[in-house]
């Protein structure tokens, strides 16, 4: 019971810690604003200097490296307690797998790989 009044305190206090520091900085910090902080900024360039649109299909590639890379790290965990759960972790695995492979296929049948 103690170890959560403890743990119940010491959040609060950092919550009050966190809070007060941002209420310093708003109060203490400086007040100027200027023409080009108040401005909208899109990677160096002002917005709407770009002489053409990006590829959707470029993030697409990257979202889609992004879900099979840490789809790939769920794999290393089953890698290292195959021993343990044997036949069960085996078949896990390889419904795993054929799920990811589905996801696969759905993505390269839409031409989510290609780019033009």
């Amino acid at each position: 019971m103690k170890d959560y009044v403890l743990i119940f305190i010491i959040s609060i206090i950092g919550i009050f810690i966190a809070y007060g520091v941002l209420l310093l900085s708003y109060f203490l910090g400086p007040k100027r604003k200027f023409i080009e902080k108040l401005e909208p900024y899109e990677s160096g360039v002002k917005p709407g200097k770009w002489a053409r649109s990006l590829n959707i299909h470029y993030y697409l590639i990257g979202l889609s490296f992004l879900v099979f890379d840490i789809e790939a790290i769920f794999l290393f965990p089953w890698a290292l307690n195959i021993e343990k759960f044997k036949l069960f972790a085996f078949f896990e695995a390889f419904i795993f797998i054929i799920i990811l492979l589905v996801g696969y296929f759905y993505i390269l049948s839409k031409g989510g790989f290609q780019t033009k």
